[in-house]
């Protein structure tokens, strides 16, 4: 195995089979979050055209490039930063809704469980036995990434899907104040993710890992 200082093949393999699953996550994610706020009423999306399988539609420079550049760099090195990503908010309107408050909890949980359920797969594809050893280790990736990112999209961070949900339950002056913090979503995810990491990495890690054990049936805290 060729290495160079802490960066090694097997570092750089893990990090292109991350990409590659946050890639897929992300196009699975936007498209079920896009679809459900059309199926309760808001046809905003579909108009903007966001009801695509296009990463186009969504990549946000920061959340969808840069981050998930800085996390891979880090795999390279065989840190494994909880892998997460972030894309465009997709235009939605609430007021369009059928039943506002229930459909925003239906289309704030839409992607979260759709990456989640994209994990079970991998998970159970994992479990199949012959299958090479490196389609293990993507499969293995694959799960991982997409528990990361269920888990990363219902944090109460404004501009995430767990802040759209905890904003429903907050008197009408503290939402708009807290909602208005999502132009703050690059620097919360730098503050928690990086320089918060030892608590963020405690936490988040422990949690998609158990996800992950419980789909492949192996322990991906050894991952």
């Amino acid at each position: 195995m060729i290495a160079v200082g802490n960066f090694t093949g097997f570092g750089f393999r893990l990090a292109i089979y991350m990409l590659a699953s946050l890639l897929a996550g992300m196009c699975l994610r936007e498209y079920v979050r896009s679809r459900a706020a059309v199926s309760v009423g808001d046809p905003t999306p579909r108009l903007w055209g966001r009801v695509s399988w296009d990463p186009r539609t969504w990549f946000d420079p920061f959340g969808s490039g840069v981050l998930p550049g800085l996390i891979a760099i880090l795999w390279c090195a065989q840190l494994l930063l909880i892998p997460a990503a972030y894309g465009k908010p997709a235009p939605i309107d609430p007021n369009r809704f059928r039943r506002p408050v229930r459909d925003t909890i239906v289309v704030s949980l839409a992607g979260p469980i759709a990456t989640l359920l994209l994990g079970v797969a991998a998970g159970l594809a994992f479990r199949a036995t012959g299958l090479p050893v490196e389609a293990r280790l993507f499969l293995l990736t694959l799960c991982y990434t997409s528990m990361s990112l269920t888990v990363f999209h219902l944090l109460p961070i404004p501009g995430l899907d767990g802040a759209r949900m905890l904003a429903l339950a907050l008197p009408p002056d503290a939402r708009r104040v807290y909602v208005d913090f999502d132009k703050y979503l690059p620097l919360l995810v730098l503050v928690i993710l990086f320089l918060l990491s030892s608590l963020a990495l405690g936490v988040l890690t422990a949690i998609s890992g158990g996800l992950c054990s419980a789909a492949t049936g192996s322990d991906c805290s050894l991952f």
